[in-house]
């Protein structure tokens, strides 16, 4: 089987590669950016092609002799729900089985972000693709700059309440069901939230770093009148306030331990495992 991977260069999506060939899948990693082919080429890809999910065109060529896609687009791009009904719309053309669309929890919240999730969702529900919709939690992988700031200052800041509760899911958990809704039939036709167990706030979290790093780490709010930098997204300062507001409520680890067949990574064992490979770690 060869799979069409979106987001192979990317820090997270790009963990999807080698879970995909870990399972014998061939992968065809879709690269923006051609300087950048060697990313997934050392991930075990077989092969890149140049292709933007803007580009109807650049598309249909890339999806020549495939059999599948994995499908994730870049988060608060502008044209981000267009983008991945490009990549339906080809798919279907080209004659594709399978697609696996690697959404966002709770895809009905009115943020952004999520909102823009669901036109994709409805468009493959539409279609007469054999579909997989993955709705991950936050990535465990996006603390890692935390971690590292918080084992140099012992100040763990994020813009959101430090007592907002949030719920985390290790994307190495999501790859691998990424990868295995192309061999395993079972998730045919599926359409899954996926976390770890439970909810953490970032005072917790500060715990889990302090034993980690072996240095106090002290959760803190930013300052007061703290705005984003300039040039970001609309969207971000929006999802900010409602993890203000609201925290990132769920932590249900059911579908993802059924996925599996074994329970998911847990956040502590995440920070654990940065304490064990940061600096100064034996």
């Amino acid at each position: 089987m060869k799979v069409l991977a979106t987001g192979a260069t990317g820090t997270f999506a790009g963990l999807v590669v080698p879970a995909l060939v870990s399972h014998g899948i061939d992968v065809r990693a879709v690269v923006h950016d051609p300087g950048k082919r060697d990313i997934p080429l050392g991930n075990g890809a077989g092969e890149t092609v140049t292709a933007d999910l803007g580009d109807p065109a650049s598309l249909r060529a890339a999806f020549d002799g495939v059999d599948g896609a994995f499908l994730i687009t870049p988060a608060f791009a502008p044209d981000a729900t267009k983008m991945g009904l490009n990549l339906v719309e080809a798919a279907q053309a080209a004659g594709v089985r399978k697609i696996v669309y690697n959404g966002v929890y709770h895809p009905s919240l009115a943020l952004e972000n999520h909102a823009s999730t669901r036109p994709i969702e409805a468009a493959l529900y539409a279609s007469t693709l054999d579909f997989t919709i993955l709705q991950p939690a936050m990535y465990m992988q996006g603390l890692d700059g935390a971690y590292e700031q918080a084992r140099r200052t012992g100040a763990l800041v994020m813009p959101w309440s430090k007592h907002a509760k949030m719920t985390y899911v290790d994307y190495r958990d999501v790859a691998e069901a990424a990868a295995l809704a192309f061999v395993d039939d079972r998730l045919s036709f599926g359409t899954f939230e996926l976390a770890a167990p439970g909810t953490v706030d970032r005072v917790r979290l500060a715990e889990l770093m302090t034993e980690a790093c072996g240095r106090e780490v002290t959760a803190e709010d930013a300052p007061a009148g703290f705005t984003l930098p300039p040039g970001q997204p609309a969207g971000l300062g929006a999802m900010f306030a409602e993890y203000d507001r609201h925290g990132f409520h769920g932590g249900n680890p059911l579908v993802l331990r059924t996925i599996l067949r074994r329970a998911p990574r847990t956040l502590a064992a995440y920070i654990a495992e940065l304490g064990a490979s940061g600096p100064g770690a034996p």
